[in-house]
């Protein structure tokens, strides 16, 4: 049975401000802002849609894999992006790399300690 379906991945950092400004160098677009309380944001790149609801802090060592989730977003042009957050001063945990399955990607942690791999597409 196919369904058309979508995804959207809900994250609760400390500060909803600075996790807006992270993403946003990585070329997601703020599509609503919501001061709260809790403060919130909605953010896209293309089909991607993440809401940033603020929270507590959390250590980030319990976002980090394997015991976290690893967000993977498939995009057509992985240099752009990635470019992109290299000039918004985002450090990369790993830069662009081949992989044993074909694809290129890179990977970063956002302030909070969730883990994002950019990946080409299949």
């Amino acid at each position: 049975m196919w369904v058309n379906a979508s995804l959207r991945v809900e994250i609760f950092p400390a500060d909803r401000d600075r996790t807006v400004r992270f993403y946003a160098g990585l070329g997601f677009e703020v599509t609503g802002l919501s001061d709260g309380p809790p403060a919130y944001a909605s953010l896209r790149l293309g089909d991607v849609r993440i809401g940033v609801c603020e929270s507590d802090a959390v250590e980030p060592i319990h976002r980090a894999i394997p015991a976290g989730t690893e967000i993977v977003i498939e995009v057509d042009d992985i240099h752009v992006i990635r470019d992109g957050a290299v000039q918004a001063g985002i450090a990369l945990d790993e830069d662009l790399r081949q992989r044993p399955w074909g694809l290129i990607d890179f990977r970063v942690f956002d302030p909070d300690g969730y883990y994002l791999r950019f990946t080409t597409r299949r």
